[in-house]
């Protein structure tokens, strides 16, 4: 097999894997204990963000460098964090939760908190920071870093763009679908709205060559997400 097909098949499992791995923990397993949700959830994200670091080590014999500081990314990607952020606070606190919106969904959201183990605060709150801080890195790492980076010598900038970024908010939407259905405008537009902040994420890797700018953006939109979340269980 050529070096380029190869490289194509890779992708295209990196982009399909994270979708198949939330359907399973999140709808075909829903139902089962949270020790066994756990283990799944656990294993599968060691295979997904392990894959990367595999191919390029061991099948592309590449060396891996870290990523410079680059101030014009570092700056864009706060920028669109705060911006991200902020539109996220104003949507879900002043008409959201007003309208009686998350009443539905909120309920479906402590329910599946509970059924993963995170019946404590504390236990919430932890999650909440390892999100933020690490599993952001990590998809910026896998979505950005890997999966953007070999689409861009495989085909140009906006097709790259396009894909990852769909890619990426495609296992959002199993998660989306979860709490509001399939059915639900609010899945889709959601949903959208997660696949424009990867490609600005992606966009911003494109200019800065660096993952530090797109994970301090997505870094603040996660905090964003679980402060919310947190308002919705407690």
């Amino acid at each position: 097999m050529d070096t380029r097909r190869a490289n194509l098949i890779s992708v295209l499992c990196a982009l399909c894997f994270p979708t198949l791995l939330t359907a399973i923990y999140f709808v075909v397993l829903a139902d089962r204990p949270s020790i066994v949700l756990q283990t799944v959830y656990s294993v599968g994200k060691l295979v997904q963000f392990g894959f990367p670091a595999v191919w390029i080590l061991l099948i592309c014999k590449e060396k891996f460098s870290m990523p410079v500081m680059h101030k014009r990314g570092l700056v864009e990607g706060f920028g669109f964090g705060v911006l991200t952020a902020s539109a996220m606070f104003g949507l879900y606190w002043l008409i959201l939760k007003p309208s009686g919106f998350f009443e539905g969904p909120g309920q479906a959201v402590r329910e599946k908190v509970l059924s993963l183990g995170m019946d404590q605060p504390w236990k919430f709150i932890l999650l909440a920071v390892f999100y933020s801080l690490v599993h952001s890195l990590l998809e910026e790492y896998y979505w950005r870093w890997f999966v953007f980076r070999e689409l861009r010598k495989l085909s140009g900038f906006l097709v790259s763009l396009v894909v990852s970024s769909v890619g990426f908010a495609a296992h959002h939407v199993v998660l989306l679908a979860v709490f509001f259905g399939w059915d639900s405008p609010a899945t889709w537009l959601f949903s959208f709205s997660i696949c424009c902040g990867g490609a600005v994420w992606a966009m911003i890797y494109e200019r800065s060559k660096s993952i530090y700018g797109p994970w301090l953006s997505h870094l603040l939109a996660d905090a964003a997400i679980f402060l919310i979340g947190y308002d919705l269980v407690r």
